[in-house]
């Protein structure tokens, strides 16, 4: 007999000695078969972690029945059940017998306790479950909507914002997380963009491995990781009309250099997990599409990890129009599919696919082994309950560590879009009108995906605004109505306004999910008339209007980009009292703002900032934080621009930059083909400045690299931080490139009337592409090398690669 690796086998005996209930002799017999053929598989203690993981679910698979073996790739929703009632929810017979593999949407650490004791004290072989949620931004601390966190372009504070939303959705019994989306999207119309990280492959790349990598540490196996799962693979933001759900339709020389790279950039840092997306690709669904799942990220990229469909993306092929129920299920499964979430079209059909043909036992048994796979990785066969302690979710949820942590994060992500005669910041002194359908609407602070949030104990920024004149304690968890103190003589008054939209039925259609904005029964006009007293009582009038949370996110799309009318009604009446006006902007997605960047003298984007942003937004607007976000989407003019966004191509008669309108060249009639906003702009209360560029040589190798580097002075009489940002244009190609690409960025803090000089590393990987045959390299030629403070105010210098 061999050795037997004694640490494993400690530990599988500790497992099946932790299930606490009465087997009968059958199933004594088989837990301790399963028991003993994981000892004996693991033969020396020089075995890798990879080789341990293989025989261990080697042997579980040898005991699974053909049901069960299917049963893994069954990923339901767990359903509302009361704590003590789980063996009578719809969903327990099911995991008795080995038919679920995972659940998702289910909250709290007694009640996922409570479902896990039935999978490994109920059913056959004791394999326990996984649990997942969609933590998009946070689990109950919420942090900036991911656009908005994309802002800060500070790779660090995202990661650190996935480590604490892991932290704390673990510390509740939550292993996996739908999380992050790393969908490139150029159309601010799909709702869904507030997920994303914007419109840049790069800039989105770094993101995409910064959240991974937060989400699931060093250790998926610690108890306060949890594997994260990069969606929506692929193209889901590029939906036709920005529609979501909508067919997707692109080259794939387009694929593969601007929307594939975030998606393989996660599958780099090691993401445990793929969701498929709704849409289709060259005519096929993703979740059955073999060329997507199988040919690129399996074998070109190399993913081993677990591949899940999005919620009934099995059956939704259905009404895509490529067969019935069993016809795409067999489908998704030959593509590669190995999880079915919510369709349970694989639970009910594949045995009947298997016996008729249309697949075989290895795709079933593949298919489970990467769900056994993903567990053993959690830990789970170790101790089902790890995720399962009840302290730790008395602990470390919601702290005020975390709280403040998210009131920071919240701050630098900020984008102040403009700052007329320095408005901003303004004094903590004198009465400030606080006016608008946002103003106090703490139930919309954390945006949309927000799924764990408690909004009941959101900041709204009437609530955040009082705090900061009021000098409230900077303990979070210390803050009592008795602690009040006045600083100095600054008051506030508060009128709604107007409602979100003047239509009833608008607004209920963008206040789901109990983020109501208090729908007000007044008329237009009795609203704006007490918005107008309350405004000429004020120094200042703080204006919060814009998009509720769920005007964006899922289903949210959106046709008008712009301001709703009745808000913009309200903006134009109070411009009218000559008083100051800032704007304060709530959106999850790029707005049209044409108007109201030329007539409104301070502009603050504060997107949706998470569960502290009433505090963050103070924070900026009293000038405690020098707001320091910059756009990581292109804010258009109008949505008949839509799509635009800075690394477009050339056309054979392009438009000689700043001009507009040249007849026979590529131009609208109305408007200039420039952005009101270009991507990396944001504003800051420092100002800078950038010397020209320096090259340390102007010619390089594929084997060399180059310095790029320039002196930035920050010319203000506040210190801040600036995101230097780095370009390139290949000016000749064997096919064609923008006319600019995103290849670097730095975030530094200046003091006041420093000068620093940042540097830049050209290499040749920074030069390349994918050409007409989709090989990947760089082409000799000239180069364009910009640095500056956006897309669009740079300074520039040139490069031969030989």
């Amino acid at each position: 007999m061999p050795r037997l690796n004694l640490d494993l086998r400690a530990q599988r005996i500790n497992y099946f000695n932790r299930t606490e209930f009465k087997m009968n002799n059958k199933m004594k017999f088989n837990s301790i078969l399963l028991l003993w053929l994981m000892c004996m598989s693991c033969t020396t203690s020089t075995k890798t972690k990879h080789d341990r993981m293989d025989v261990s679910v080697d042997s579980i698979l040898h005991l699974m029945t053909l049901e069960e073996k299917i049963g893994q790739l069954n990923l339901p929703s767990a359903g509302e059940f009361v704590t003590g009632q789980a063996e009578n929810s719809d969903i327990a017979k099911k995991i008795e017998k080995g038919l679920v593999g995972g659940l998702f949407n289910i909250k709290s650490v007694s009640k996922i306790k409570e479902i896990q004791k039935l999978a490994v004290e109920k059913s056959r072989l004791k394999i326990p479950l996984i649990f997942g949620m969609d933590i998009i931004h946070g689990y109950e601390t919420i942090f900036p909507i991911p656009l908005g966190l994309s802002c800060s372009w500070d790779m660090d504070l995202i990661k650190r914002s996935a480590r604490i939303a892991a932290q704390e959705a673990s510390a509740d019994g939550i292993n996996w997380t739908y999380s992050p989306m790393v969908d490139i999207a150029r159309d601010p119309r799909w709702g869904r963009i507030a997920e994303g990280s914007g419109e840049d492959p790069y800039l989105g790349s770094q993101i995409a491995k910064a959240m991974v990598t937060g989400y699931q540490g060093d250790d998926l196996m610690a108890n306060n990781t949890i594997m994260a799962c990069v969606k929506h693979y692929a193209l889901y933001g590029a939906a036709e009309a920005g529609r979501d759900y909508n067919t997707t339709d692109m080259s794939r020389i387009r694929m593969y250099n601007d929307y594939f790279p975030p998606y393989k950039a996660a599958v780099d840092a090691g993401v445990g997990s793929v969701m498929t997306s709704f849409n289709e690709i060259d005519g096929i669904p993703a979740t059955a599409n073999k060329w997507l799942l199988t040919d690129v990220l399996r074998n070109q990229w190399g993913f081993k990890g677990l591949i899940v469909s999005d919620y009934t993306g099995v059956s939704e092929m259905v009404a895509h129009g490529i067969g019935d129920l069993q016809t795409v299920s067999a489908e998704a499964l030959n593509a590669g599919l190995d999880m079915d979430m919510v369709s349970e079209g694989m639970l009910s059909t594949l045995a009947k696919s298997l016996k008729e043909g249309k697949i075989t036992k290895q795709q079933i048994e593949n298919a489970c082994r990467k769900i056994l796979e993903a567990k053993y990785k959690l830990g789970l066969f170790n101790n089902p309950y790890r995720y399962c302690d009840e302290n730790r979710a008395k602990t470390e949820i919601f702290t005020g560590s975390n709280r403040a942590e998210a009131r920071s994060i919240a701050a630098q992500s900020f984008v102040l879009l403009k700052n007329q005669n320095s408005v901003l910041p303004i004094k903590k002194s004198g009465t400030i009108a606080l006016i608008g359908p946002l103003a106090d609407a703490k139930e919309n602070m954390t945006g949309t995906w927000s799924v764990a949030a408690n909004f009941s104990k959101s900041i709204s920024l009437r609530e955040g605004l009082q705090n900061a004149i009021e000098k409230k304690p900077n303990d979070l968890e210390g803050r009592s109505a008795n602690t009040k103190t006045m600083n100095g003589n600054a008051k506030i008054l508060y009128a709604k306004g107007s409602n979100l939209f003047e239509e009833e039925n608008l607004e209920t259609n963008a206040t789901p999910f109990g983020k109501t904005i208090h729908r007000d029964k007044r008329t237009t006009l009795e609203m704006r008339d007490e918005a107008l007293r309350v405004a000429n009582q004020a120094d200042v009038i703080i204006l919060a209007v814009g998009e509720s949370a769920e005007m964006t996110g899922e289903a949210s799309s959106r046709s008008n980009i712009e301001i709703p009318d009745t808000q913009k009604d309200l903006l134009k009446a109070l411009l009218k009292t000559g008083k100051p006006v800032i704007l304060v902007l709530f959106t999850g997605r790029p707005m049209a703002l044409k108007w109201e960047d030329e007539n409104v003298p301070a502009i603050l984007n504060v997107w949706f900032g998470g569960s502290e942003a009433g505090d963050a937004i103070a924070d900026v607007l009293f000038g405690d934080v020098n707001p320091s976000g910059k756009l990581t989407m292109t804010f258009p003019q109008n949505v008949g621009q839509v799509p635009i966004y800075y690394a477009h191509k050339n056309t054979g008669r392009p438009l000689a930059e700043g001009k507009w309108f040249q007849k026979f060249q590529s131009n609208y009639l109305d408007v200039s083909n420039d952005p009101v906003y270009p991507f990396g702009f944001g504003l800051s209360y420092a100002e800078f400045s950038y010397g020209e560029l320096k090259l340390n040589k102007t010619e390089m190798t594929a084997t060399d690299s180059i310095t790029v580097s320039v002196d930035v002075t920050n010319k203000g009489q506040r210190d801040g931080s600036e995101v230097v940002q780095l370009y390139i244009r290949d000016l000749v190609g064997s096919v064609t490139r923008p006319v600019k690409e995103l290849k670097g960025f730095k975030k530094i803090n200046f003091k006041a009337g420093e000068t620093k000089t940042v540097s830049f590393t050209i290499k040749n990987v920074d030069l390349s592409f994918y050409n007409y045959d989709l090989k990947f390299g760089s082409e000799p030629g000239k180069f364009e090398v910009f640095v500056g403070t956006n897309s669009r105010d740079v300074k520039k210098a040139e490069l031969m690669l030989k």
